[in-house]
């Protein structure tokens, strides 16, 4: 009987351990982002490697299957789809993110470089992004983040 209290004991310990890294999960941050290098691979595609700055209060986790649209208003600009990268748990580092870019039916290389060369780039510049997060118990759930507002990361 005092082994089959201990497992209980010991159980509930790991559950309430487990639910408080479970609740801190919607106190994840995407804090800032960036461009390591861009090199372009063809006249309408270029591999990248973004910076993402992240505060995981939470569990270690993993990301892939990204895969994305950036826009101007309703214009489709550029689709992305990028590789895969584990985000530590209690921690708040820099992740290196690659990517490789295709610029969308109908956009220019013209296009893009008029984009960069507004004084606000980013502005009403909007992305959508799909990825798969995963735990390392198999568990993974598809997330969906939609009119994303870039000029956010502008300050």
């Amino acid at each position: 009987m005092r082994l089959l209290s201990n497992i209980l004991i010991a159980f509930a310990m790991v559950l309430a351990t487990s639910s408080c890294a479970i609740t801190r999960i919607k106190d994840i941050s995407l804090v800032s982002t960036g461009v390591k290098y861009v090199v372009p691979t063809s006249s309408r595609s270029m591999d990248a490697m973004l910076l993402l700055e992240v505060d995981n209060p939470s569990i270690n986790f993993n990301v892939s299957d990204v895969t994305g649209t950036l826009r101007h208003g309703d214009r489709a600009l550029a689709h992305f789809v990028s590789g895969q990268t584990s985000i530590q748990g209690k921690s708040h580092q820099v992740y290196e993110l690659p990517c490789t870019i295709t610029l969308a039916d109908g956009v220019s290389l013209l296009d893009v470089l008029i984009y960069a060369s507004r004084r606000n780039m980013l502005d009403g510049l909007k992305m959508d992004i799909d990825l798969r997060a995963a735990l390392k118990n198999g568990l993974s759930k598809v997330l969906e983040f939609h009119e994303i507002d870039l000029s956010q990361f502008s300050r």
